[in-house]
């Protein structure tokens, strides 16, 4: 994601106060850049109030505004122009920022006790709400609750009431390039002679081991410039949490399923082996070597992908639009992708779909004014129900939405969306995002930091076990003590 000079330095400066003055657990995984409020809002506020004001008449009923702490990086763009466009129309002040990368649990930390203090934020799941409970309304009666198309998808607290409603649906899996896939399926000896063979780990090792060992013949033949079977796992912060919360979500989701439970205190990491096999995969059958990845960052692996020296790149349905965005200047197009399952092995995978699920809860401070409230939920039904909130969210920001009010033609027009509904169709088992129980950011940090030590080379995969399941009981005894 390109930043822009000005979105830099406000970051830069957030994270060294929150730095300064914060700890704890960061309990989401993905990040984004600090971004200045969009024209009319704070510095422009007057400004743009005034203009709002004068072609919508008046501001609503409420007399409040609106502060959003986003986490989203990918979306930052389109949040300040629906906020711009919404404070046009209605003279309601909306200040949408972005967290710096992996910083949102301390951002929110520091935001959420100044006396302009969001008044939208976001949770991912029932650890992130363990934290913020306290600062969650119960939108048991709001509007935008009532367009939920399943209870679901609203996150609610010990007591019952709806501390957060989910407001996008996401898959991930393996992203691969169909036009290389079906051009090495025609070459003499190939492994496979349709993608529809890879079904399995076994089989999807013996291809990318095959077509690693024959890059050169592979690009002579048809012109490619391929560089690896996998982009890089890069263990750089705006990478890891593919590896640490992603990827390990299989393991501890197999796990879960044989047991019969939806989380725990203390995982037994009896998956742990599958989680190994597909690790070495990454980091052998790759573009680069093993001790590079810790540098090697997220924007980095998403342009090895999109320039075609990579055929399978781990990521999901929010990357479409990274993908097929023309400024970047991309080989890959729409047609040209899709997305399989991550295969680790496990008795039985051939009927698993794709990873599906939402940490994306949005909450409302229970700690703001009422008008603030009022303001926040106006916005929210604002996004979910006009013409403007539902194309940027179906079409700008590629989302699922769990809402009823997208169903009258506002889909997302997203390759990887439509592979999961084929998945699905077929009768493949969904994998559930069990990630969302992990213990803490501290425990994915000291899994990521055996990964990439066991990557290296400095470190035994006995380590990643020790960090994955020791780890997971101390770090699961921290937060709920």
């Amino acid at each position: 994601m390109k930043r822009k000079v000005l979105s830099v330095m406000l970051a830069t400066a957030m994270t060294a106060t929150l730095f300064a003055g914060c700890g704890g657990d960061d309990k989401t995984q993905e990040g984004g850049s600090t971004t200045p409020a969009p024209a009319g809002t704070e510095d422009g506020a007057d400004a743009g109030a005034d203009a709002g004001a004068a072609d919508a008449g008046s501001q609503t009923a409420s007399g409040g505004s609106v502060y959003y702490l986003n986490f989203k990086p990918e979306q930052n763009d389109a949040w300040q122009e629906l906020a711009a466009t919404y404070t046009e129309q209605t003279g309601v002040e909306v200040t949408v920022i972005t967290a710096a990368d992996g910083t949102y649990e301390q951002t929110l930390k520091s935001e959420i006790v100044k006396e302009e203090a969001p008044t939208l934020f976001q949770v991912n799941g029932p650890v992130g709400l363990a934290s913020w409970k306290d600062y969650c309304m119960d939108l048991s009666g709001s509007e935008i609750f009532s367009h939920l198309t399943n209870e679901g998808y609203a996150l609610k607290n010990d007591a019952g009431e709806v501390s957060g409603i989910a407001y996008v649906v996401e898959t991930y899996g393996i992203i691969y390039n169909k036009k290389i896939l079906n051009d090495y399926c025609t070459m003499d000896n190939a492994v496979i002679a349709s993608v529809d063979e890879i079904n399995n780990f076994e089989t999807l090792k013996a291809v990318a081991d095959d077509i690693q060992a024959r890059l050169d013949e592979i690009n002579d033949a048809f012109g490619y410039e391929l560089k690896g079977a996998f982009t890089s796992a890069g263990m750089d912060g705006s990478s890891d949490w593919r590896f640490k919360t992603h990827l390990a979500n299989l393991p501890i989701y197999y796990e879960y399923q044989e047991k019969g439970i939806s989380t725990t205190d203390a995982i037994e990491g009896t998956y742990l082996d599958k989680y190994k096999q597909m690790w070495d995969l990454y980091i052998t059958d790759a573009t680069c070597e093993p001790g590079l990845l810790s540098s090697k960052t997220g924007d980095e692996a998403e342009s090895e992908f999109g320039m075609e020296e990579a055929v399978f790149y781990q990521n999901g349905t929010w990357e479409y639009g990274n993908l097929t965005n023309e400024d970047n200047g991309y080989l890959v197009t729409a047609e040209d992708m899709s997305m399989m399952p991550i295969y680790i092995g496990v008795e039985g995978e051939e009927n698993q779909g794709l990873c599906s699920g939402s940490e994306n809860y949005w909450c409302v401070n229970s700690k703001a004014s009422a008008e603030d409230q009022q303001a926040t939920l106006d916005f929210l039904n604002w996004v979910i129900t006009s013409d403007e909130g539902r194309d940027s969210m179906a079409n700008v920001m590629g989302f699922t939405t769990p809402f009823d009010t997208f169903a009258d033609g506002y889909v997302a027009d997203n390759v990887f969306i439509q592979a999961d509904a084929a998945y699905t169709a077929a009768g493949k088992t969904p994998v559930a995002w069990c990630f969302t129980t992990m213990p803490s950011e501290n425990w994915k940090n000291g899994v990521g930091s055996a990964l990439l030590e066991y990557a290296q080379g400095t470190g035994d995969w006995a380590a990643v076990e020790s960090a994955f399941v020791e780890g997971w009981a101390t770090e699961y005894a921290a937060v709920n003590n």
